[in-house]
């Protein structure tokens, strides 16, 4: 699963980037310092079982510090994003090719009104970001919108000639983009327009891209540069009604990041504050700047980087997390490691589904699972919960 980090030029894309994977990504304040797509890995926070357990699990797949298990999840920061790329305009053949198989988008806006719609350097507040909103979701449903309706008044008369559902028809052409039939039955369904495609005009058929783009591209918001921007620019972009906002500071973010892994300091992503290592010698000049980091988050709590990652595949993917085991009653693997791997399956996946992530032989062969906290054998519909630790019975 990759998670999409969008937006226009010179707005902190690359600097979240790097706050949230510790990757490097080339930053600079001019358009297009992004060409080539950078890819990471993030992580999102759950408790770890051996918490409740009373054991010491051995992490294979992720991590788990003082009982959070940290489970990683691809990422992507692509070109910079602006008007008319669905035209090519730009890096925007590129940018869209690179969204493909993001499953969630983190769209970084600039806040502050401090980039103009090209990405150049403004004065703060001089631009509005709502407009980066509607242009980026406008150049994304006009992507899927040319790949859906390519040679559309030829196949609208084969659709209401034979019957054949629309779904099964838009599927392939988006089998690319990771959009599924059900994806696209949602958008139909929300779109509502009705048995008559032929009949279907030019703003509908951007509407139907629009929904199925929401169901298959889902898009969170990241109110960047939060601290210097106007409170109204914020207050606009909190009230969108179809988007999850979130203020953030990518540029802290990464500088609180790269100061714990220095040893410098102890801090939690997402948490509203740190704590220096007094038995480091840390110089002044990076003491002046720590303190200076502690007043921005006093302003507006924590950066939001975190929080931003952990809604997208918490909130608007609605993901669990789910622990496998070979064996129920130490739950450990083949090799005897305790709580070796955790998944992150779609909330409502079954018991089947989950031996199908592991392996395919799994699914195939699959005869019952045991929920290793009540010890229950449960059958191939049983409905997962977050956290459940679950051993798969299978024919060898």
């Amino acid at each position: 699963m990759e998670v999409g980090v969008v937006g226009k030029p010179n707005v902190g894309k690359s600097t979240f980037f790097s706050a949230a994977t510790l990757a490097k990504a080339e930053i600079a304040s001019y358009p297009f310092t992004t060409i080539e797509a950078n890819r990471g890995v993030m992580y999102v926070r759950a408790k770890c079982p051996h918490v409740d357990f009373e054991t010491q699990c051995n992490p294979r797949n992720s991590h788990c510090e003082n009982g959070t298990r940290l489970v990683p999840v691809e990422a992507i920061d692509v070109a910079g994003l602006v008007p008319d790329a669905h035209k090519g305009k730009g890096l925007g053949n590129k940018f869209l090719d690179d969204l493909r198989q993001a499953a969630a988008l983190v769209h970084i806006v600039d806040a502050s009104g401090s980039t103009d719609s090209e990405g150049n350097p403004c004065e703060v507040g001089s631009h509005d970001p709502m407009e980066d909103v509607e242009f980026l979701e406008r150049e994304i449903n006009q992507w899927i919108k040319g790949i859906l309706f390519k040679d559309w008044h030829k196949l609208s008369k084969q659709v209401e000639m034979s019957g054949t559902k629309l779904e099964r028809i838009f599927a392939e052409k988006l089998t690319g983009l990771g959009i599924t039939e059900g994806m696209i039955y949602a958008g139909l369904r929300d779109a509502d327009l009705g048995d008559k495609p032929t009949q279907w005009s030019e703003e509908d058929l951007l509407l139907l891209s629009h929904r199925i783009r929401a169901h298959g591209k889902p898009m969170i918001i990241a109110a960047n540069k939060c601290e210097i921007a106007p409170e109204d620019n914020l207050k606009k972009l909190k009230e969108l009604e179809d988007y999850i906002v979130i203020p953030t500071c990518a540029e802290v973010e990464l500088a609180l990041r790269r100061a714990s892994k220095g040893d410098m300091i102890d801090y939690v992503p997402g948490s509203d504050s740190f704590k220096i290592q007094e038995e480091k010698d840390i110089s002044e000049a990076h003491k002046k700047a720590l303190e200076k980091i502690q007043h921005i988050l006093d302003k507006i709590g924590n950066t939001g980087v975190q929080k931003c990652v952990e809604e997208a595949v918490f909130k608007l993917l609605d993901l669990i997390v789910v622990y496998p085991v070979e064996d129920e009653t130490h739950l450990t693997d083949k090799d005897g490691r305790v709580l070796p791997d955790a998944y992150l399956m779609k909330r409502g996946a079954t018991a089947v589904d989950l031996a199908f992530k592991v392996h395919t032989d799994l699914g195939n062969n699959f005869i019952r699972a045991i929920d290793a906290r009540t010890k229950r054998v449960v059958g191939h519909d049983h409905e997962l919960k977050d956290g459940d630790v679950i051993k798969i019975v299978a024919n060898a």
